[in-house]
């Protein structure tokens, strides 16, 4: 069996093994307090309720990368040759990006199984923080100076923060 299958294996039996230990927790929850046990659930219910459409969301996103993008295409922009234009990407998109960050996390792990690298994930990440909608907010509560300031301060800082990762990366034992 290679390396990358028994890796897959683990991580499945790994969550079985959680998904056991909550469902025993539950069940001893339950034999004790079933007024707890009915509001754990209830609380589980609401939880599941909001993460499902998101779920969906990034399910049809991960559905159209592979269908409209070509992975080899994605690792030469956002891969080890993706060079300035990777970086800009990487900025740009974060910028544009929208909605829940753990929603993102299946989508760029499927780009990275294609190549994405991980500084282009940190930098994505950290343009995150500039948020198009609210900038008229920032600029009402903070004013134009420290707006400007602030959002092209965070620019050039993400990709220090992406440049330092890959740096880091190359000291780290491999994965």
């Amino acid at each position: 069996m290679s390396k990358k299958s028994e890796n897959k294996m683990k991580f499945k039996f790994r969550g079985l093994k959680f998904l056991g230990v909550v469902a025993v927790i539950y069940t001893i929850v339950g034999i004790f307090s079933t007024d707890k046990l009915i509001k754990s659930l209830s609380f589980t219910a609401d939880a599941l309720e909001e993460v499902i459409p998101i779920l969906a969301v990034v399910v049809f996103i991960m559905a159209a990368i592979n269908l409209f993008f070509n992975p080899k295409a994605l690792a030469k922009h956002l891969g080890e040759d993706g060079g300035t234009k990777g970086w800009l990407l990487a900025l740009g998109l974060g910028i544009l990006s929208h909605g829940p960050m753990y929603a993102w996390y299946p989508v760029l792990e499927e780009l990275k199984k294609h190549g994405l690298r991980d500084g282009y994930i940190a930098a994505f990440f950290y343009t995150r923080a500039i948020k198009i909608p609210l900038l008229p907010m920032m600029i009402h509560y903070f004013g134009w100076a420290f707006t400007i300031f602030l959002s092209l301060y965070i620019i050039p800082a993400a990709w220090i923060q992406g440049w330092l990762i890959e740096k880091i990366e190359k000291f780290a034992p491999k994965r």
